[in-house]
């Protein structure tokens, strides 16, 4: 299992979907929250939202992620942990285009990283928009 403690600042970064069932809105339809976060220190520094017909983020988004989150660090990581069968396009290609690397990991080993932030996410954005 990855943890937070083998990693340092920037090593490397995640993607993950912080929601387990789409946001529904009445004007734009349904959406899932996209994130990258920080490995070592489990900071989120970008997030953006994905119409759940699609299975991840388009290029203007993709890109759009990984400029808000290079603004924060101001580099980017050596390798980006992927939960497997997810972001094997658009974000893979965009990763590409900054040298970082893609490690395919089974979702589950990342639930030291997202566990906390979709629990938060969970409380404060879909508990308080109920379906």
């Amino acid at each position: 299992m990855l943890e937070p403690n083998q990693f340092n600042v920037n090593d490397a970064w995640l993607i993950f979907q912080l929601n387990d069932i789409p946001i529904n809105t009445a004007i734009d339809g349904s959406f899932n929250a996209v994130c990258l976060m920080d490995a070592a220190s489990c900071f989120i520094l970008a997030t953006t939202m994905v119409s759940a017909h699609h299975n991840e983020p388009s290029e203007l988004e993709a890109a759009r992620l990984f400029r808000t989150a290079w603004n924060h660090k101001h580099q980017f990581p050596a390798e980006l942990f992927v939960p497997a069968g997810q972001f094997e396009t658009v974000i893979a290609a965009q990763a590409e285009r900054h040298g970082v690397s893609i490690v395919t990991v089974p979702e589950g080993e990342l639930s030291a990283f997202t566990d906390e932030a979709r629990e938060g996410f969970k409380e404060h954005v879909q508990e308080a928009h109920p379906q």
